[in-house]
């Protein structure tokens, strides 16, 4: 999730538990220790510049949680041998705040679609829960008004009350993400059923900053198809539409670290495509058709063979000089196709 979130998430959990007489201390503690995850990228950065491990390292150490109870045990016991004596007035709910602090973020993130390597140092595939998107004001908005009535009411009973309600209330919004991707879940695993692709690898994901509208997207054999659905306009069958991708490429290159790397972080939802005989990876979880956000060039074509070469990001088009607006008008045509199904829905492709 963004770092507004992560801030005042933490800042509540802390001064929710903590003594009402140490609320502001604990609104600052919490969000400085929901930040500290986050840091992991300067470290990173200071090893690599390779921009494949700067994504799938990331979220790892830093975010597992065989590692960030003993971080927060570690502040602890510091604070409380060393720091000020707030801890050591009251040093269980200072444990549970900082533990918490700490180990809801990666939670959080685990909600997202980016993938959260919550049980670093093993190796099973990134969790993506993918319900809600990585800024959503309707998560955040409980939390920050909590944080801030708090913040002035100090250690009147107001503020114990209005982060209760914000916790409550944000989490409730999670739960209510669940439930209606369990409803998209289940409008496209008929609609994929009926055009043989019972069996697919597939995902769900919410558009940009809502849970009302939704992308599905489940692989073939020659690609991938894509749908989107919307809670409020859409009934019956989900339609969606094919996109090519070279899988032959991908298939032959699959001995080259990167493709590695990536398949096992995403899941193996990616586009692959020969451009300038280089072969480039889309990563088909974070973004829209044909613009994907994360795209790396991660091998060459040497005598009919993929050789590795240094993986180099790839920006979308979307990003480049001279194309702003069309991330504006695509967020301007979400909005309506929430409110709105389409007009004349195409036929369901495979191809």
């Amino acid at each position: 999730m963004d770092s507004l979130s992560q801030i005042v998430l933490g800042g509540a959990i802390a001064a929710a538990i903590t003594p009402a007489a140490h609320r502001r201390a604990a609104l600052l503690a919490g969000a400085a220790l929901a930040t500290l995850p986050d840091l992991d990228g300067l470290a990173i950065m200071a090893f690599t510049d390779n921009p494949v491990s700067l994504m799938t390292v990331h979220r790892s150490f830093s975010h597992s949680l065989f590692v960030l109870p003993l971080l927060g045990t570690l502040i602890w016991w510091l604070y409380r041998r060393f720091g000020h004596g707030r801890v050591a007035a009251a040093p269980a709910r200072w444990w549970w705040a900082m533990v918490l602090a700490l180990v809801t973020h990666p939670l959080l993130d685990a909600f997202t679609v980016y993938g959260t390597q919550l049980w670093w140092p093993l190796t099973p595939p990134p969790t993506m829960w993918s319900s809600v998107f990585i800024i959503d004001p309707l998560y955040t908005i409980w939390l920050l008004i909590a944080c801030g009535i708090a913040w002035f009411a100090r250690a009147r009973p107001l503020a114990q009350r209005a982060l209760v309600a914000g916790l409550v209330l944000s989490t409730g919004y999670l739960g209510w993400s669940l439930i209606a991707k369990a409803q998209v879940d289940r409008v496209a695993a008929t609609s994929l059923a009926q055009m043989g692709l019972a069996d697919a690898p597939r995902f769900s994901v919410p558009m940009p900053f809502n849970t009302l509208l939704w992308r599905v997207v489940a692989m073939t054999p020659q690609g991938y198809v894509v749908g989107d659905r919307s809670l409020w306009a859409d009934h019956g069958a989900m339609q969606f539409d094919g996109y090519p991708s070279n899988v032959q490429a991908m298939r032959q290159a699959a001995d080259v670290p990167a493709v590695r790397r990536l398949e096992w972080f995403n899941h193996g939802f990616m586009r692959a495509q020969v451009v300038g005989g280089e072969l480039v990876l889309s990563d088909l979880r974070m973004g829209l058709e044909p613009d994907y956000n994360f795209n790396f060039a991660v091998a060459s074509e040497r005598d009919g063979q993929w050789q590795a070469m240094p993986p180099r990001q790839v920006q979308p088009a979307y990003r480049q000089a001279g194309n702003r607006d069309v991330l504006k008008q695509r967020l301007a045509q979400m909005w309506q196709r929430i409110w709105r199904a389409p007009v004349q829905a195409g036929a369901a492709s495979t191809q």
